[in-house]
């Protein structure tokens, strides 16, 4: 079993041995987020050809072949056990899989005691076509983001994916192409080095949606490294777990030529949800606005008279700054703390949002 001092010389390293093994030695709750690959047990049988009769690069590697489907769920149990043990309390487990076999890992994960908190559809934009037309194009594969309990208080940055989307919440559906060009590994014969390298982008979206800098984040079925690569230049520590040799070679060296963002500024993101909520009561209460003073929208054109319990009322209705301000804007929604301004002496329009970060500076 190591200890916490040898868990820290791991750390932003590959290790070339079975994941199952190496996680049974590591400390326990001691890694924040574990991103796994695992081997999708394609069953694909005989080669697949192009109309042209060239050859596709499919998984046949021998990693990838099961006996049966009760070998690949036993294998499942047995490394998914072991992610647990080393997985903190608050950590989140991301899994990825194709309709082969993430039905069977959703199914023994639940049964491990995981909390299933999204299911992330990672559309294709460039899939690669089904050449013998017996079948839909599978433009898509399946991750499975989960917690360790029920209670798990988990990781996630909402505004900084809402800004990654530019402004609107992230969806569910992540449409993103697939690994190909100069990012995509080649080994000496010039084919791809891992048949199965994921996209960078994928792996920044999950690092970023669920992980704060200086997290650790453990990929037990690391590959060619796009997990160790995205979390060094996005500030994180990772740990890496490897069996091939040659896949090994191929991450070390794609991951000592990534230069880290040096400056940590650049690291910040927007996290409004960990701001303390301040009720428009308390501004009242605090003297800062007085029953009886007007608020107005920034045009002047709608306004609302404050009243003593933090409640607002115009001539269409009374209620929160959020309900009237709504009401006054015929919108089904609002934001009154950037809605309302009140007067200053100089009879200068100020937003009533100056106030609460007022309230916060003093909390």
């Amino acid at each position: 079993m190591m200890s916490a001092k040898q868990n820290k010389l791991i750390l932003n390293t590959v290790i070339n041995d079975d994941c199952v093994k190496v996680m049974e030695q590591m400390e326990a709750n001691s890694v924040d987020v574990i991103f796994a690959d695992p081997p999708y047990n394609l069953q694909l049988g005989e080669a697949l050809t192009r109309p042209d009769n060239s050859n596709v690069n499919g998984v046949y590697e021998e990693w990838d072949n099961f006996e049966s489907l009760a070998a690949y769920d036993e294998y499942t149990r047995r490394w998914m056990t072991a992610a647990r043990r080393v997985l903190k309390e608050d950590g989140a487990l991301w899994v990825i899989g194709s309709y082969h076999n993430i039905f069977r890992v959703g199914y023994i994960l639940q049964d491990l005691g995981f909390w299933i908190l999204n299911d992330i559809i990672w559309n294709k934009t460039n899939p690669m076509p089904n050449f013998k037309g017996t079948r839909f194009t599978n433009a898509h594969e399946t991750l499975i983001w989960a917690c360790k309990h029920q209670n798990s208080k988990y990781t996630f940055n909402y505004e900084a994916m809402k800004a990654l989307n530019e402004d609107t919440q992230m969806r569910s559906d992540w449409n993103l192409p697939i690994c190909t060009g100069k990012e995509r590994l080649k080994g000496k014969d010039g084919d791809k080095l891992h048949p199965t390298q994921k996209p960078e982008s994928l792996l920044y979206r999950v690092i970023m949606a669920s992980s704060k800098p200086g997290d650790i984040i453990l990929d037990p079925f690391f590959g060619t490294g796009t997990t160790g690569a995205v979390a060094k230049k996005l500030g994180r520590n990772f740990i890496g777990i490897e069996k091939d040799a040659l896949y090994v070679k191929g991450a070390r060296e794609r991951i000592d030529a990534v230069e880290p963002v040096k400056d940590k500024i650049c690291l910040e993101y927007s996290s409004k949800k960990r701001l303390p909520r301040v009720p428009f009561g308390s501004v009242v209460e605090r003297g800062m606005l007085s029953p009886g003073d007007i608020l107005y929208d920034v045009s002047r054109k709608h306004c609302a008279v404050v009243r003593s319990d933090g409640t607002i009322k115009n001539e269409i209705m009374e209620g929160s700054i959020h309900q009237v301000g709504a009401a006054a804007q015929n919108a089904p929604a609002c934001n009154g703390w950037v809605y309302w301004y009140f007067e200053n002496e100089n009879k200068e329009l100020v937003c009533i949002d100056t106030l609460r970060e007022a309230i916060r500076g003093n909390m």
